[in-house]
């Protein structure tokens, strides 16, 4: 959208491919809640100032590095004007929210979530003039030397070669091609469950690499998060999450702690709980909460499995009941004195437990307890196509395409290499999405 909007107001003929209907229509945008972008004050939409420097070092910790520095300080840059250039568009914000996601200082939320989002959008493009094609899917790429030539499209069951002067891609990753991620997963991919659209089969993906697109990214990489594990194979969204995660101790099926709970406040290391997930037995953990904890975090679609005791509630979530409560106990006994505040990591600690729970912990001992089954929830793929500042698609032979730029998902590798924080990818979307945007309008044009 970024991209077909801003080639179109430099007066591009714009056809948008749109492999879904006008239901399932905008990929996994439609999910999103809120984008992370820099800005020196308060407004709004955010409670202060989040500068560039500082978004650099939350992106940095949240990689461990693995990111293209150059790129990442550039998109963090030029998210700037993000929020107001949306606005623009009919996007419409709300005000701050409060409470545990930690999110109201940097990020800004959208009202109405993703698909009031894409709504405006698509409202924009209908009265600028795009021509948008629904249920129509690429199935490969015609590229010679760098220079795309025409799409096979696939529309009301005939194959359509579609040529144009410039193409940008934005067609997501691969995290619905489950043997596609097999190949960096293995068997146990069987068990993910995608949070994102069921269209996201990364044909288009796929295609570019056969056709010499230099690759960026690990085939394992992506964002994955732990949730509900009664949630839907696909499409389940958002929604889908387990955000009680810093507040709880979390067991494997065989009643054991795995990682440290409360490393950091929930949007910069809930992306990294769905690989840990899928690494535990059978890829299935727990969140196993008390009573004090309800509240404190946002509300599950599917209701927590309840019980008066922690023997009965491992019980019926198929844990071994020996021992978890061993494991609840030795983490009870763990537990320090100190001033617990949900918003803000504090400090609560365990001592002489490993792994350690840094924040958060507090003793598990005031019934009734509740526990959440977390599967991994894959939500993208960080396996993509090397780009430029120009947002330029780069070949193997380290030069850029002629006329083929990419947006989103199938780009995000540059950026994220691993890891995650919370609107980062709309970031990312929005600011290359204008740039492929404006550069594939200027080429075609010339």
């Amino acid at each position: 959208m970024s991209a077909a909007l801003t080639a179109r107001r430099m007066g591009a003929s714009v056809l948008m491919i749109e492999s879904a209907n006008k239901d399932l229509r905008g990929g996994n945008s439609r999910h999103v809640r809120n984008i992370r972008y820099t800005h020196k004050a308060a407004t709004d939409y955010v409670t202060g100032g989040y500068e560039a420097d500082e978004y650099m070092a939350d992106l940095m910790r949240v990689t461990d590095g693995n990111t293209n520095e150059e790129l990442a300080r550039f998109m963090i840059d030029a998210s700037e004007d993000a929020v107001d250039w949306m606005l623009e568009q009919g996007i419409k914000f709300q005000p701050p929210l409060s409470g545990t996601l930690g999110l109201a200082r940097t990020n800004a939320f959208f009202l109405g979530g993703g698909k009031a989002m894409m709504n405006s959008y698509f409202k924009a493009c209908e009265k600028l003039g795009i021509d948008i094609v629904f249920e129509a899917e690429v199935e490969t790429m015609e590229v010679a030397d760098g220079r795309f030539e025409a799409a096979m499209v696939r529309h009301g069951g005939e194959l359509h070669r579609v040529e144009a002067r410039t193409v940008v891609l934005a067609s997501g990753g691969f995290e619905a091609n489950i043997e596609w991620l097999k190949e960096g997963w293995g068997e146990i991919a069987d068990n993910f469950l995608v949070r994102g659209s069921p269209m996201n089969t990364g044909k288009v993906l796929r295609s570019m690499l056969d056709n010499g697109a230099k690759p960026i990214g690990a085939v394992d990489q992506c964002h994955a998060v732990a949730i509900d594990g009664r949630a839907p194979k696909f499409d389940g969204g958002i929604a889908t999450r387990v955000d009680c995660v810093i507040f709880s101790v979390v067991v494997n099926k065989l009643g054991k702690r795995f990682y440290d709970e409360g490393e950091d406040i929930w949007p910069k290391r809930y992306a990294i709980w769905g690989r840990l997930v899928a690494k535990q037995p059978d890829q299935v953990a727990y969140a196993i909460i008390d009573q004090k904890s309800v509240g404190l975090f946002m509300p599950t679609v599917y209701s927590a499995i309840k019980a008066d005791t922690l023997a009965d509630l491992a019980d019926q979530l198929g844990v071994d009941a020996a021992e978890m409560e061993k494991t609840i106990a030795e983490y009870n006994a763990a537990v320090q004195p100190g001033d617990f505040n949900p918003t803000e990591p504090d400090g609560c600690t365990t001592v002489g437990l490993e792994p350690a729970k840094t924040n958060w912990a507090r003793k598990i001992d005031t019934p009734p307890y509740y526990g959440y089954p977390v599967k991994m929830g894959i939500t993208f793929t960080y396996l993509g196509v090397e780009v430029n500042k120009s947002a330029q698609v780069i070949m193997n032979d380290d030069k850029p395409a002629t006329n083929i730029w990419a947006a989103g998902e199938i780009m995000a590798g540059n950026i994220l290499g691993q890891g995650y924080a919370g609107g980062t990818g709309m970031a990312i979307g929005t600011v290359f999405g204008r740039i492929a945007g404006e550069e594939a309008a200027r080429h075609a044009r010339n």
